[in-house]
């Protein structure tokens, strides 16, 4: 029978001398094990006793910034400066294309009858009998012309630019809301931005001094005088397009409008009556504009009739209807010693002109 010291079930085979001698040291006999007292570390204790677990890096010297930080910083100055040239720098406009627009120089001239203005019923004799028996109505008499490419600019951007001035006659001169209706947005977002102030203060103060009459804009009678007899206005004149330099597109345009009008208060029995405007207008486009779908109008030259010579044209047109005359009153006075005032024009209304009824 084995002693304390042999394994429950005897000797290993394979070890020598049964390994008493090897692993006496290491064997524990019972009352050993029952004596023993076990301790366990608290934190404190193993922290104060022990080393720590992960070593402390040594401390940095120079306290500069790291060589990564630097870099960092690097890419971001030169992304923020790439992004302000950028901003800073529009790709769609050259030199040239940068400078301001210009102020719409206007002038517009009534034209007073010699006699008394014709009228009928019958729309269309008012319209057959008159020069404008050939005219298209509305929008189609305003064709765009053959165009092609210029040295600076494509052919479609000519078509862009033909495109743009077509729109604006159509809204300016068709349109009955701004015709009779005093809406003006829809002519107003045609324009180049540059030209905003200047067309919101014709509106708010109308003034014949060549720059600030809602008339040179575009086409507006007194809706307490007259209302259209016929929506179907007529229409003819031409369009052509040119470039002016190599950044900026000319549109030059000359219609003439026919309008069959009657008193604001009056039925469809009462007699119509032919009001005739000519309009001579000049786009300026820059790249921006044939982009942005808008036009810098330049230059407007408006003749208009019947209409009394006495009569403030800036705001309104009043037109002279059937059976009115003109009278003896003369244009308004024009003071030689305003040097910022426009002249007072007035012209006759040719006999011609009027319907042969």
């Amino acid at each position: 029978m084995g002693g304390p010291s042999d394994p429950p079930e005897g000797t290993p085979e394979g070890a020598p001398g049964g390994g008493e001698d090897e692993y006496r040291s290491v064997v524990f006999d019972e009352s050993f094990v029952r004596a023993a007292r076990i301790q366990e570390y608290s934190a404190r204790e193993r922290i104060t006793d022990h080393a720590p677990a992960v070593r402390r890096s040594p401390p940095r010297r120079g306290g500069g910034l790291s060589r990564q930080a630097l870099v960092l910083v690097l890419l971001i100055a030169v992304a923020f400066g790439t992004a302000v040239y950028m901003g800073a720098r529009n790709s769609y406009r050259t030199p040239a294309g940068e400078r301001p627009a210009e102020p719409l120089r206007m002038s517009v001239v009534p034209l007073a009858p010699r006699g008394e203005v014709p009228g009928t019923a019958d729309v269309e004799a008012l319209y057959a009998r008159s020069p404008a028996a050939r005219f298209r109505a509305g929008a189609e008499g305003v064709p765009l012309p053959a165009s092609r490419s210029t040295e600076h600019f494509s052919a479609d951007q000519v078509v862009a630019a033909l495109l743009t001035a077509k729109d604006y006659l159509v809204r300016s001169s068709l349109d009955p809301g701004v015709l009779t209706g005093g809406e003006t947005r829809p002519v107003r977002v045609l324009l180049d931005s540059g030209q905003l102030d200047q067309f919101d203060r014709s509106f708010d103060r109308p003034a014949a001094d060549g720059r600030h009459a809602s008339t040179g804009w575009l086409v507006r009678f007194d809706p307490a005088r007259v209302k259209l007899a016929d929506p179907g206005i007529r229409v003819r004149g031409t369009m052509q397009a040119a470039e002016a330099d190599s950044a900026t597109l000319e549109v030059t345009t000359d219609h003439t409008f026919a309008y069959a009008l009657r008193p604001a208060d009056a039925g469809r029995d009462a007699p119509a009556s032919l009001f005739t405007v000519r309009r001579e207008l000049r786009f300026r486009f820059d790249r921006d504009d044939l982009r942005l779908h808008q036009a810098e109008l330049v230059t407007a030259h408006v003749q208009a009739g019947p209409l009394s010579c006495a009569q403030d044209t800036a705001g309104r047109l009043r037109p002279l209807l059937a059976g009115q005359t003109a009278g003896k009153d003369g244009p308004a006075g024009t003071d030689p010693y305003a040097t910022r005032g426009a002249p007072a024009l007035c012209g006759s209304l040719a006999t011609g002109a009027q319907p042969k009824l």
